[in-house]
């Protein structure tokens, strides 16, 4: 499944035709997967962004081709975005690390000048 490039939303029938699931299905995954958070255009009705999407691919991939159950794909899901946040954190780390031995470095550069 491919997204169109040029647009930034979408409403619940377009997403239905992208991903291939009709609209009740969204709504009840809406319900069961706090990941889905649509917004709700001035006429109230639902308005998808690509990540989303992206999102719900997953949670299509999960439930249709790994044949997990619903609390089978939300667990994973859930599991997943924890790994990228302790990813994320010791990335950050790294950096943080990095910068104080470059502080170090500049601190004692500046000592010795004087």
């Amino acid at each position: 499944m491919k997204l169109p490039e040029n647009k930034r939303y979408f409403r619940i029938g377009e997403v239905s035709r992208i991903i291939g699931v009709e609209p009740y299905v969204l709504r009840y995954w809406e319900s069961e997967f706090p990941q889905i958070r649509p917004r709700r255009a001035d006429t109230n009705q639902r308005t998808y962004q690509k990540k989303d999407l992206e999102v719900i691919m997953e949670i299509k991939r999960l439930l249709y081709e790994e044949k997990l159950t619903i609390e089978g794909a939300r667990k994973r899901l859930t599991r997943k975005k924890r790994k990228g946040v302790s990813l994320d954190r010791t990335f950050i780390e790294g950096i943080k690390s990095e910068l104080q031995d470059i502080l170090k470095l500049l601190e004692n550069s500046q000592t010795e000048r004087k």
